[in-house]
Formats: structure tokens, C-alpha cells, sequence
């Protein structure tokens, strides 16, 4: 269970396409790359993380933090941590949208059918029928997850197996040269520059912290289920992206590949395969439940983080207020309205297209930022070894270990700051000053709100006290 509400919120079908239309057919080569040196030691260090904090509260990562440095840098964790969800909750709800428009149009004019305002008005109404939910059925996310993470692992290996099938019986591979010499990687500012968002595709296994301690053997079975995740996600990505660049140029992709091309990619085996649209028709009911599935966990789980664990000198009384299903719903209120922000920004975007792009390359900013949090309390577990006893250990040798947290956490800190480049536009146009504010200024706010609840909290505080000097003076 714990592995598929992890895999729904790390990757899917979708992620293997950005990738691809960023880098090309050489993106195979950071891939593999990104595996050995990245995905690797981030799901081990979340292992043993979460090994080594089985009974924290519910704040998952910042309680890791806190419990490992300091109160501060545990509050900052679950704000930046809160904050960096909130751009893929919007993306995924976006996702939602287009899956339910290829169900019901069978092709890829929700574009064109669609305006602005309406495509963003049905995103939020999404995200707040997902917060109902979640409200009067406990038991949703768990089960969504599970048929999500299942369906669409299978789907991935079907696809990647009925390629071969259809290689072996006479199929053609549209990219071409297909040789080694396309999947060395052509290193410049944009290369760099969108590697953040492999980071990002990669990334989210430390999301199902909080549901630790439901496990029945969380020492034991949390790593079991980190490997598993990193098997899957290297399946997928290699193998995935290998099978996209046999239906699609990698040299000549469509211009709308990010939003449409999973469904790009099934319809074209089908065809091949002489099935017509079949293998369409169930994508697009399983990217709809996978979608939303993932809805469901980001929801559940970043609004769990921002209510837990952070220290209550830094967050009013009233965030942590609970309902009578014991749900924190002013962080869901809170998660409602700065989701309606980041709409309200796209929405100054031409097209719908421009609108998916924008929100998807916000994350490749925002979620390598969250990652370091993860590093520092890697590091900081391992400088106090003595002080933090873990049932499952990545490498034992300390000095080793803390050099790999710190190249990790160096490396996400630089993809994040590459990522401000604006993508899927020209350089020096209106198009790319637009997105480069609109990155800038997105980061700001989600970021910097942060420092208003340390400030509300003080003043609560201050007010407290005032009314208890005041009822003892008149007592």
C-alpha cells in the first residue's frame, strides 16, 4: 500500500514525456543518470529517515527536521514543503480535465473548445470536490491509490511490451538516427536549465511520511517499499522513454506533447497494432483515476504536513483546528485559496496549452527546493549518529554518507536555481520576460508567505496574554 500511495505521487506516463520533448532522445542518458546518482540515494535516505523517526507526529518531513536541527528549520521544512505541493496540485487537477476531455471528445480539442477561464474554473472546482471528499470518505485515498498506482504501472508495461511486439512484427522507430551517438546529450543552459524537472518526475517518496505510523512494521517494511519504488520508477523511465521515441520523433515532437502526448502515445500503438482507439479509451480512464488519485494523496498529505509537527511558536492556534473527522481544515482553506492564485496568474497565459506548460515547469523550481530539506536531515541524522538509532542504515560508513547526502543536496539546490529559465519559449520575446516574472513572482509568494504565520502567531500570543493580565486585573 505504502509503495503505490508513493509511486501515484513520484511519476507516471506523463512525466516520461516533458523530459523527452525538453531533452531529446538523450534524455535516456540523464535518466540513467539521474537513477544511480540521484533517485537512488533520495529513496535510501527517505528509508532510513523514516526508519529512525517511526513515532513523530503527523508533520512527516518537518518533523524529521525539527527533531534532527532545530524548531525553525522544521517550521521553514513544512512551509516550503506546503508551499512546493501547491503548483503540482493545480498541475494534476489541470490533468484531470484533459483526461476526462479525451473520455468524452475522443481527441485533442479541448483547446479549442475550452476558454481560459472556464478550463481554470473547472480545475478548482475539482481541487475543492477532492477536499470534500476527503472529508466524508476516510478511506477513499487508500483505495483510489491502490487501483491508480496498479492500473497505470500496467498500462506502462503494456505499452513498453506491445512496442516490442509491434518492433518484432515489422514496426518502424520514427526517431531517427536511433544510435548511440543520439543519446549523448548536447550540454548548454537548456539542457540544464529543465533538468529540474526530471528532479521533479523523480521526486515525492518522503509524501507518505505521516502514514508511517499506520504501518505495522515501519522499521522493516518502509525500506522494502523505498526499493520497490525506485525499481518501478526506473523501469519506467528508461524503458518508457525508449518505447515514446519509437511512435514519436524525438527530433520533431508536437508542439502540445506535455498536456496530449501520453494519449498521443496509445493511440498510435493502437492503431499499429490494428486496434483503432481501444487502447485510448483505457488510458484515459486510467489517467482520470491516476489523476485523481494523485489528487487525493497531495491533498491528504501536504495539508497534513503544514498542520502537524511545526513547533507552535511559529503557526496560529487556528491552523491546527481540527473538524469532527479530525481533518485540518483551515490548512485545506489555505491550500484552497493560494491554488486560486496560482490559477488566476496562468490564466494571463494565451492559451490552455501555455496554461499546462507554465504550471508544469513551475514545479521543476519549486520541488528541488524541497528536496534539500530531505538532504539536510540525512546529513544531519549521520553527523549525530550517536544520538538517532535507525533499524535500516544507507551506508554505514558516516563520512560517505554524509558526502552523498551533500552532492545531493548541492545538486537539487542548482537545478532549482536553473529552473527560473523560462521554458517552451524564445528568449529575449514578451512570452519569456512574462514567465520569467510570473517564476519569480510565484516563488515569492509561496515562499514568502511564510514568514506572515511566525508574525500572526506572535500576535495571538501577545493577545492571549493581554486577556489573561486583563481577567486577573478584574479578578
Amino acid at each position: 500500500m505504502i509503495a503505490f500511495l508513493d509511486f501515484v505521487t513520484i511519476i507516471g506516463f506523463d512525466d516520461l514525456l516533458y523530459p523527452l520533448q525538453n531533452q531529446g532522445l538523450s534524455v535516456v542518458f540523464t535518466w540513467v543518470f539521474m537513477v544511480l546518482t540521484f533517485v537512488i540515494p533520495y529513496e535510501m535516505s527517505v528509508s532510513q529517515l523514516g526508519a529512525t523517526f517511526t513515532e513523530q507526529e503527523d508533520g512527516g518531513l518537518s518533523s524529521w527536521v525539527r527533531h534532527s536541527t532545530t524548531d525553525t528549520l522544521g517550521y521553514w521544512t513544512a512551509w516550503m514543503y506546503w508551499a512546493a505541493s501547491l503548483p503540482y496540485i493545480v498541475d494534476v487537477a489541470n490533468s484531470v480535465v484533459v483526461s476526462f476531455g479525451w473520455m468524452i471528445t475522443g481527441d485533442n480539442s479541448l483547446g479549442k473548445q475550452m476558454s481560459n477561464f472556464t478550463f481554470g474554473l473547472l480545475t478548482f472546482i475539482i481541487i475543492l470536490i477532492f477536499i470534500l471528499l476527503q472529508n466524508f470518505f476516510k478511506h477513499s485515498m487508500e483505495v483510489m491509490a491502490t487501483i491508480g498506482g496498479g492500473a497505470m504501472f500496467l498500462m506502462t508495461v503494456l505499452f513498453v511490451v506491445m512496442t516490442g511486439y509491434s518492433l518484432l512484427h515489422g514496426g518502424k522507430i520514427a526517431t531517427q538516427p536511433f544510435n548511440l551517438g543520439s543519446f549523448i546529450p548536447h550540454f548548454s543552459m537548456q539542457y540544464f536549465s529543465t533538468t529540474g524537472l526530471l528532479m521533479f518526475a523523480v521526486c515525492g517518496a518522503e509524501l507518505v511520511a505521516p502514514y508511517l505510523i499506520r504501518m505495522r512494521n515501519p522499521k522493516g517494511d518502509f525500506p522494502k517499499a523505498m526499493w520497490l519504488v525506485a525499481i518501478m520508477t526506473a523501469f519506467l523511465t528508461v524503458f518508457g522513454t525508449l518505447s515514446l521515441a519509437i511512435f514519436f520523433n524525438a527530433n520533431n515532437l508536437p508542439h502540445d506533447l506535455k498536456m496530449n502526448g501520453s494519449y498521443y502515445a496509445f493511440q498510435l500503438l493502437g492503431q499499429r497494432l490494428g486496434l483503432g482507439n481501444f487502447l485510448l479509451a483505457i488510458f484515459a480512464i486510467v489517467q482520470a483515476i491516476y489523476m485523481m488519485a494523485q489528487l487525493a494523496v497531495l491533498l491528504d498529505a501536504a495539508s497534513w504536513v503544514i498542520a502537524g509537527d511545526t513547533a507552535a511558536d511559529f503557526m496560529p492556534r487556528w491552523m491546527s483546528k481540527r473538524n469532527k473527522n479530525g481533518r485540518p481544515i483551515n490548512s485545506y482553506v489555505l491550500t484552497s485559496g493560494l491554488c486560486l492564485f496560482l490559477l488566476l496568474m496562468s490564466g494571463t497565459l494565451p492559451d490552455i496549452n501555455s496554461i499546462f506548460n507554465w504550471l508544469l515547469n513551475l514545479n521543476g523550481i519549486v520541488f528541488p527546493f524541497k528536496n534539500c530539506w530531505v538532504f539536510l536531515a540525512f546529513i544531519a541524522v549521520r553527523l549525530q549518529a550517536d544520538k538517532f538509532d535507525a533499524a535500516f542504515v544507507f551506508i554505514k560508513n558516516k563520512t560517505v554518507a554524509v558526502a552523498v547526502g551533500s552532492w545531493c543536496f548541492v545538486f537539487s539546490l542548482v537545478c532549482a536555481l536553473l529552473s527560473f529559465i523560462p521554458q517552451d519559449v524564445k528568449f529575449a520575446t514578451a512570452a519569456y520576460d512574462q514567465q520569467l516574472l510570473m517564476n519569480l513572482f510565484s516563488v515569492f509568494v509561496l515562499f514568502g508567505a511564510g514568514l506572515i504565520m511566525p508574525l500572526w502567531a506572535r500576535l495571538e500570543r501577545r493577545k492571549l496574554r493581554s486577556e489573561g493580565d486583563q481577567y486577573s486585573a478584574e479578578k
